[in-house]
C-alpha cells in the first residue's frame, strides 16, 4: 500500500511528531526513550501514520531554532534547563500542532498563578492565602503568627495547615500542627529512597525566608488522587498513600510504588476537562484532593507520564 518511509499506510505523507523535550525526560539508561515514553511513541508508530523525529539535547540548546527539524505536531515541555522562549520562537516560526501549548507552561513554576488560573475557570481550590516578601525574612504588617494559628490580612488559618513555597519547582512542602496534637511540623518532599516526608517535633514557627501560599489542610483519609488527562476528553486517575500519613513509600514486590487506578465522579471528570483547558496542556497531570465529600485541585504539573501502567 504505502510508500517508503515517508509514507503513511494509505500512501499519504506520514505526520511528523517532533519530540522537542530535554533528554533525561525521555531517556531511560542507554534506551533512546525511556519507558513511558517509548511506549506513546511505539504506539503512534504502530498507526503506520505517524514518523517520530527525536530533536536531542545538542539541538534544543546548541542550535539557532531556524535549523530545528520541522514537523506537523510538536511534542514540548518544560523541564529544569530547558529553554522555553526558544521552543515558543520555534512554534511562532514553524507553527506546528502543540498537544502542549508552551506560553501557559510559564504559569506552571508560580502556584500564585496556577491557583489563580484554576479560580479563574470556577475550580475548586482549597482556602488559601498568600504571603509575599520581596526580600527574605522581610516583616510583613498584615502577617501575624501565633501559637496555633496565623493570620493573613485578617484571615486566620488555625493549624494543621499546609505552607507552600511559591516557587512550583520546589517541593518542600509543610504541614504544621496544633500544640494539642504535641505541635511540630511534617516536611513533604519528592521521594527519596523509601522516604516521601519527614517529622519535626520542635519546628513550630513558619518559614520567613521567601514567600509562601498557606492553606487550609484537608483531611483525605490517607490517600492521595493523581490525574492525567489525554485532551479534554479523557482523564485517568490514580491513588497513592498521601505522604502525610508517615512519609514512607508503600512499594510492590518490583519496588514501584504502589498506585491504585480510581473512577472519578462526574464532578471530578469536569474538573479534569477544565484543568486541561485552563492551562492548554492536552496531556497533564495534577493533584486532587477528596475530602468531606468534595473534591480541590492542589497543584498542576503539566505533562506527566502515569508510572508502571501499560494502559
Amino acid at each position: 500500500m504505502g510508500g517508503g518511509d515517508g509514507e503513511g499506510i494509505r500512501g499519504h505523507k506520514k505526520i511528523t511528531v517532533g519530540v522537542c523535550v530535554m533528554e533525561k525526560k525521555v531517556k531511560c539508561g542507554g534506551e533512546v526513550f525511556s519507558a513511558p515514553m517509548g511506549q506513546i511513541l511505539d504506539r503512534l508508530k504502530a498507526f503506520g501514520e505517524f514518523e517520530i523525529i527525536h530533536f536531542g539535547d545538542k539541538v534544543i540548546l546548541e542550535e539557532p531554532i531556524e535549523r530545528w527539524p520541522i514537523c506537523d505536531c510538536l511534542i514540548a515541555f518544560y523541564s529544569s534547563g530547558y529553554p522555553l522562549e526558544k521552543a515558543e520562537a520555534y512554534a511562532a516560526l514553524r507553527k506546528p500542532f502543540l498537544v502542549n501549548e508552551l506560553d501557559p507552561q510559564h504559569l506552571l513554576h508560580d502556584r500564585r498563578k496556577v491557583y489563580e488560573r484554576l479560580e479563574m475557570y470556577g475550580i475548586p481550590v482549597p482556602r488559601y492565602a498568600l504571603v509575599n516578601r520581596e526580600e527574605p525574612y522581610q516583616e510583613l504588617d498584615y502577617f501575624i503568627e501565633e501559637e496555633d494559628y496565623i493570620e493573613v490580612h485578617g484571615n486566620r488559618f488555625w493549624k494543621p495547615f499546609v505552607e507552600k513555597p511559591v516557587d512550583g519547582d520546589n517541593h518542600s512542602i509543610m504541614i504544621y500542627y496544633p500544640s494539642s496534637a504535641g505541635g511540630g511540623m511534617k516536611n513533604l518532599f519528592r521521594k527519596v529512597g523509601n522516604r516521601s516526608s519527614e517529622f519535626h517535633p520542635d519546628v513550630r514557627r513558619v518559614r520567613r525566608d521567601g514567600s509562601y501560599i498557606y492553606e487550609e489542610f484537608m483531611p483525605t483519609g490517607g490517600t492521595d488522587v493523581k490525574v492525567y488527562t489525554v485532551g479534554p476528553e479523557y482523564a485517568h486517575a490514580e491513588a497513592r498513600k498521601s505522604p502525610v500519613v508517615d512519609g514512607v513509600v508503600m512499594r510492590n514486590p518490583d519496588g514501584k510504588e504502589v498506585r491504585y487506578p480510581v473512577l472519578l465522579t462526574p464532578n471530578e471528570k469536569q474538573m479534569a476537562r477544565e484543568v486541561c483547558m485552563a492551562f492548554r496542556q492536552g496531556v497533564c497531570g495534577f493533584d486532587l484532593l477528596r475530602s468531606d465529600g468534595c473534591s480541590y485541585v492542589c497543584d498542576v504539573n503539566g505533562w506527566s507520564f502515569v508510572k508502571n501502567s501499560h494502559k
